[in-house]
Protein backbone atom coordinates (compact mmCIF):
# COMPACT_ATOMS: atom_id res chain seq x y z
CA UNK A 1 0.00 0.00 0.00
CA UNK A 2 1.27 3.38 -0.88
CA UNK A 3 2.33 6.21 1.80
CA UNK A 4 -0.67 8.42 2.47
CA UNK A 5 0.38 12.30 3.09
CA UNK A 6 -1.57 15.04 4.52
CA UNK A 7 -1.12 18.96 2.54
CA UNK A 8 -0.55 20.98 5.72
CA UNK A 9 -0.78 24.87 4.64
CA UNK A 10 1.04 23.84 1.55
CA UNK A 11 3.72 21.35 2.51
CA UNK A 12 3.94 17.54 2.14
CA UNK A 13 3.68 15.64 5.42
CA UNK A 14 3.60 11.81 5.86
CA UNK A 15 0.16 11.07 7.14
CA UNK A 16 1.04 9.59 10.44
CA UNK A 17 3.23 12.64 11.74
CA UNK A 18 2.25 15.38 13.90
CA UNK A 19 0.33 17.88 11.52
CA UNK A 20 -1.64 20.35 13.11
CA UNK A 21 0.10 22.98 15.95
CA UNK A 22 -0.54 23.49 20.00
CA UNK A 23 -2.76 26.71 20.08
CA UNK A 24 -4.80 25.37 16.57
CA UNK A 25 -8.09 27.16 16.68
CA UNK A 26 -10.19 24.35 15.06
CA UNK A 27 -9.23 21.65 18.19
CA UNK A 28 -9.71 24.12 20.59
CA UNK A 29 -12.64 26.06 19.60
CA UNK A 30 -14.18 24.53 16.77
CA UNK A 31 -13.37 27.63 14.76
CA UNK A 32 -13.20 26.15 11.42
CA UNK A 33 -14.92 24.85 8.49
CA UNK A 34 -13.97 21.90 6.19
CA UNK A 35 -15.34 20.38 2.69
CA UNK A 36 -15.53 16.22 1.82
CA UNK A 37 -14.74 15.61 -1.70
CA UNK A 38 -15.25 12.53 -3.75
CA UNK A 39 -12.41 11.35 -6.07
CA UNK A 40 -12.83 9.80 -8.89
CA UNK A 41 -10.18 7.93 -11.11
CA UNK A 42 -8.00 10.38 -9.26
CA UNK A 43 -9.48 13.78 -9.96
CA UNK A 44 -11.89 15.55 -7.52
CA UNK A 45 -14.98 16.11 -8.55
CA UNK A 46 -17.50 18.58 -7.90
CA UNK A 47 -14.52 21.11 -6.80
CA UNK A 48 -15.84 23.70 -7.86
CA UNK A 49 -19.21 23.80 -6.06
CA UNK A 50 -17.11 22.83 -2.79
CA UNK A 51 -14.50 25.65 -3.08
CA UNK A 52 -17.52 27.86 -3.33
CA UNK A 53 -19.27 27.04 -0.32
CA UNK A 54 -16.24 26.76 1.33
CA UNK A 55 -16.08 30.72 1.30
CA UNK A 56 -19.19 31.32 1.66
CA UNK A 57 -18.72 29.53 4.91
CA UNK A 58 -15.19 31.86 5.40
CA UNK A 59 -17.52 34.53 5.08
CA UNK A 60 -20.14 33.48 7.78
CA UNK A 61 -17.34 33.17 10.22
CA UNK A 62 -15.70 36.49 9.32
CA UNK A 63 -12.65 34.63 8.59
CA UNK A 64 -10.42 36.31 5.40
CA UNK A 65 -10.58 34.51 2.27
CA UNK A 66 -7.16 34.43 0.44
CA UNK A 67 -6.89 35.53 -3.19
CA UNK A 68 -5.18 32.61 -3.81
CA UNK A 69 -8.09 30.40 -2.80
CA UNK A 70 -9.15 29.58 -6.04
CA UNK A 71 -10.73 26.34 -7.40
CA UNK A 72 -7.55 26.26 -9.60
CA UNK A 73 -5.02 26.31 -6.65
CA UNK A 74 -7.26 23.99 -4.47
CA UNK A 75 -7.05 21.72 -7.35
CA UNK A 76 -3.84 21.50 -8.16
CA UNK A 77 -2.98 20.87 -4.07
CA UNK A 78 -5.51 18.08 -4.13
CA UNK A 79 -3.84 16.45 -7.14
CA UNK A 80 -0.61 16.46 -5.90
CA UNK A 81 -1.26 14.78 -2.64
CA UNK A 82 -3.29 12.42 -4.40
CA UNK A 83 -0.07 11.41 -6.75
CA UNK A 84 2.02 11.17 -3.51
CA UNK A 85 -0.78 8.77 -1.34
CA UNK A 86 -0.88 7.16 -4.88
CA UNK A 87 -4.13 7.39 -4.84
CA UNK A 88 -5.42 6.82 -8.83
CA UNK A 89 -8.64 5.57 -8.88
CA UNK A 90 -11.44 5.81 -5.86
CA UNK A 91 -10.72 8.03 -3.29
CA UNK A 92 -12.12 11.10 -0.62
CA UNK A 93 -11.04 14.34 0.56
CA UNK A 94 -11.41 16.21 3.65
CA UNK A 95 -10.28 19.84 3.06
CA UNK A 96 -9.96 21.68 6.14
CA UNK A 97 -9.88 26.14 6.91
CA UNK A 98 -9.39 26.95 10.26
CA UNK A 99 -8.64 30.56 11.52
CA UNK A 100 -4.93 30.82 12.14
CA UNK A 101 -3.67 30.57 15.95
CA UNK A 102 -4.10 33.03 18.78
CA UNK A 103 -5.85 34.92 20.69
CA UNK A 104 -9.21 33.08 23.03
CA UNK A 105 -12.47 33.33 22.24
CA UNK A 106 -11.72 36.88 20.64
CA UNK A 107 -8.93 35.75 18.13
CA UNK A 108 -5.84 37.55 17.41
CA UNK A 109 -6.56 37.60 13.67
CA UNK A 110 -8.65 36.40 11.06
CA UNK A 111 -6.25 35.03 8.32
CA UNK A 112 -6.42 31.19 8.05
CA UNK A 113 -4.62 28.15 7.40
CA UNK A 114 -5.52 24.83 5.53
CA UNK A 115 -4.82 21.15 5.53
CA UNK A 116 -5.85 18.65 3.09
CA UNK A 117 -5.95 15.15 4.02
CA UNK A 118 -6.22 12.15 1.33
CA UNK A 119 -7.63 8.35 1.57
CA UNK A 120 -8.05 5.93 -1.19
CA UNK A 121 -12.11 4.18 -1.49
CA UNK A 122 -11.91 0.90 -3.13
CA UNK A 123 -14.54 1.65 -5.56
CA UNK A 124 -13.93 4.06 -8.28
CA UNK A 125 -17.47 5.02 -8.65
CA UNK A 126 -20.95 4.98 -6.58
CA UNK A 127 -22.00 1.90 -5.75
CA UNK A 128 -26.08 1.74 -4.54
CA UNK A 129 -26.35 0.16 -1.69
CA UNK A 130 -27.45 -3.73 -1.44
CA UNK A 131 -29.41 -3.24 1.53
CA UNK A 132 -31.59 -0.64 2.32
CA UNK A 133 -30.65 1.48 5.25
CA UNK A 134 -32.98 1.47 8.81
CA UNK A 135 -33.36 5.09 10.50
CA UNK A 136 -35.62 6.73 12.96
CA UNK A 137 -35.48 10.15 14.57
CA UNK A 138 -32.89 11.62 16.55
CA UNK A 139 -35.31 13.50 19.57
CA UNK A 140 -32.22 14.25 21.99
CA UNK A 141 -31.22 17.45 20.34
CA UNK A 142 -32.53 19.60 18.08
CA UNK A 143 -30.59 21.61 15.39
CA UNK A 144 -30.24 25.37 15.75
CA UNK A 145 -31.51 27.44 12.90
CA UNK A 146 -29.16 29.75 12.34
CA UNK A 147 -26.55 31.41 9.82
CA UNK A 148 -23.90 28.59 10.20
CA UNK A 149 -26.42 25.51 9.47
CA UNK A 150 -26.03 25.66 5.82
CA UNK A 151 -22.12 24.94 6.27
CA UNK A 152 -19.76 22.03 7.52
CA UNK A 153 -18.25 23.83 10.57
CA UNK A 154 -16.08 22.14 13.20
CA UNK A 155 -18.99 21.63 15.40
CA UNK A 156 -20.26 18.19 14.77
CA UNK A 157 -21.25 17.02 18.25
CA UNK A 158 -25.50 16.87 17.24
CA UNK A 159 -24.00 14.55 14.62
CA UNK A 160 -21.12 13.04 16.79
CA UNK A 161 -24.09 11.92 19.44
CA UNK A 162 -26.80 11.08 17.22
CA UNK A 163 -24.64 8.77 15.43
CA UNK A 164 -23.72 6.66 18.50
CA UNK A 165 -27.27 6.90 19.20
CA UNK A 166 -27.98 5.01 15.79
CA UNK A 167 -25.46 2.28 16.83
CA UNK A 168 -27.14 1.57 20.21
CA UNK A 169 -30.19 1.14 18.84
CA UNK A 170 -28.77 -1.03 16.35
CA UNK A 171 -29.80 1.16 13.26
CA UNK A 172 -28.06 2.40 10.51
CA UNK A 173 -28.54 6.08 10.89
CA UNK A 174 -30.85 8.85 12.83
CA UNK A 175 -33.15 11.52 11.49
CA UNK A 176 -31.84 15.41 12.25
CA UNK A 177 -34.88 17.30 13.72
CA UNK A 178 -34.56 21.49 13.56
CA UNK A 179 -36.36 23.66 16.20
CA UNK A 180 -39.87 23.33 14.70
CA UNK A 181 -39.82 19.42 14.77
CA UNK A 182 -39.19 19.29 10.83
CA UNK A 183 -37.30 16.47 9.41
CA UNK A 184 -34.12 18.16 7.97
CA UNK A 185 -31.08 15.63 7.46
CA UNK A 186 -29.03 12.39 8.47
CA UNK A 187 -26.19 12.64 10.56
CA UNK A 188 -24.16 12.52 7.47
CA UNK A 189 -26.44 13.23 4.63
CA UNK A 190 -29.22 15.18 3.15
CA UNK A 191 -32.50 13.72 2.99
CA UNK A 192 -34.79 13.01 -0.40
CA UNK A 193 -38.39 11.77 0.30
CA UNK A 194 -39.99 9.99 -3.02
CA UNK A 195 -44.09 10.44 -3.55
CA UNK A 196 -45.58 9.72 -6.67
CA UNK A 197 -42.59 10.21 -8.54
CA UNK A 198 -42.00 13.82 -7.08
CA UNK A 199 -38.64 14.78 -4.89
CA UNK A 200 -38.99 16.12 -1.96
CA UNK A 201 -36.10 17.91 0.26
CA UNK A 202 -36.05 20.10 3.11
CA UNK A 203 -35.34 23.71 1.89
CA UNK A 204 -31.94 25.52 3.42
CA UNK A 205 -34.19 27.69 5.18
CA UNK A 206 -35.29 24.64 7.56
CA UNK A 207 -31.70 24.86 8.82
CA UNK A 208 -30.31 21.46 6.59
CA UNK A 209 -26.57 21.28 5.71
CA UNK A 210 -26.29 22.91 2.07
CA UNK A 211 -24.53 20.00 0.55
CA UNK A 212 -23.18 19.57 -2.92
CA UNK A 213 -24.29 16.08 -3.77
CA UNK A 214 -28.16 17.68 -2.68
CA UNK A 215 -27.49 20.32 -5.14
CA UNK A 216 -26.01 17.86 -7.79
CA UNK A 217 -29.34 15.65 -7.58
CA UNK A 218 -31.66 18.50 -7.58
CA UNK A 219 -30.37 19.77 -11.04
CA UNK A 220 -30.23 16.74 -12.06
CA UNK A 221 -33.73 15.47 -11.42
CA UNK A 222 -34.99 18.87 -13.40
CA UNK A 223 -32.70 17.89 -16.12
CA UNK A 224 -34.45 14.67 -16.17
CA UNK A 225 -38.03 16.10 -15.84
CA UNK A 226 -38.58 14.83 -12.24
CA UNK A 227 -40.29 17.44 -10.24
CA UNK A 228 -38.80 18.57 -7.12
CA UNK A 229 -39.89 20.74 -4.06
CA UNK A 230 -38.32 22.04 -1.01
CA UNK A 231 -40.56 21.78 1.70
CA UNK A 232 -40.83 20.82 5.18
CA UNK A 233 -40.63 17.35 6.00
CA UNK A 234 -42.58 15.79 8.58
CA UNK A 235 -42.67 12.00 9.84
CA UNK A 236 -46.11 11.78 8.43
CA UNK A 237 -44.58 12.69 5.34
CA UNK A 238 -42.17 9.42 5.82
CA UNK A 239 -45.16 7.45 6.18
CA UNK A 240 -46.94 7.96 2.98
CA UNK A 241 -43.68 7.86 1.03
CA UNK A 242 -43.00 5.05 -1.75
CA UNK A 243 -39.10 6.11 -1.32
CA UNK A 244 -36.55 7.51 1.03
CA UNK A 245 -32.94 8.40 0.12
CA UNK A 246 -29.83 10.13 1.39
CA UNK A 247 -27.30 12.02 -0.13
CA UNK A 248 -23.84 12.98 -0.12
CA UNK A 249 -21.14 13.95 -1.35
CA UNK A 250 -18.83 10.85 -1.18
CA UNK A 251 -21.50 8.24 -0.99
CA UNK A 252 -23.73 10.06 -3.62
CA UNK A 253 -27.10 7.93 -2.80
CA UNK A 254 -27.96 5.54 -0.12
CA UNK A 255 -31.54 4.12 0.07
CA UNK A 256 -33.59 3.97 3.05
CA UNK A 257 -35.57 0.50 3.64
CA UNK A 258 -37.58 1.09 6.64
CA UNK A 259 -38.52 4.02 8.72
CA UNK A 260 -40.22 2.09 12.13
CA UNK A 261 -42.62 -0.64 10.53
CA UNK A 262 -42.83 1.67 6.95
CA UNK A 263 -40.80 0.00 4.37
CA UNK A 264 -39.82 1.95 1.11
CA UNK A 265 -38.53 0.68 -2.58
CA UNK A 266 -35.54 2.13 -4.29
CA UNK A 267 -36.20 2.62 -8.01
CA UNK A 268 -35.64 6.53 -8.11
CA UNK A 269 -32.40 6.00 -5.60
CA UNK A 270 -31.17 3.56 -8.41
CA UNK A 271 -31.90 6.00 -11.34
CA UNK A 272 -29.72 8.39 -9.78
CA UNK A 273 -27.00 6.31 -9.30
CA UNK A 274 -26.66 6.08 -12.61
CA UNK A 275 -26.77 9.45 -13.86
CA UNK A 276 -24.26 10.51 -11.05
CA UNK A 277 -21.41 7.55 -12.43
CA UNK A 278 -22.22 9.08 -15.86
CA UNK A 279 -21.87 12.38 -15.04
CA UNK A 280 -19.08 12.14 -13.21
CA UNK A 281 -17.11 9.30 -15.42
CA UNK A 282 -18.01 11.79 -18.17
CA UNK A 283 -16.17 14.56 -16.64
CA UNK A 284 -13.10 12.86 -15.58
CA UNK A 285 -12.52 11.23 -19.02
CA UNK A 286 -12.92 14.98 -20.47
CA UNK A 287 -10.88 16.35 -17.63
CA UNK A 288 -8.11 13.91 -19.21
Amino acid sequence: MEKLYVNNNGELLENNEPSIRAGNRAHLYGDGLFESIRVISGKPINLEVHILRLKEGMAALKMRIPNFFTVSFFEKQIETLLSHSGIKNGGRIRLSVDRSRGGTYTPATNEVSFLIEAHPLENNQFLLNNKGLEVDLFTEIKKENNKLANFKTKNGLIYILGAIEAQEKDLDDLLILNNKGGIIESTNSNLFVVSNGVLYTPSLDEGCLGGTMRMTIINMALENNIKVYESAITPQNLLIADEVFLSNAINGVKWVGGYRTKRYMNTISMKFIHLLNEKFSNQTMTAE
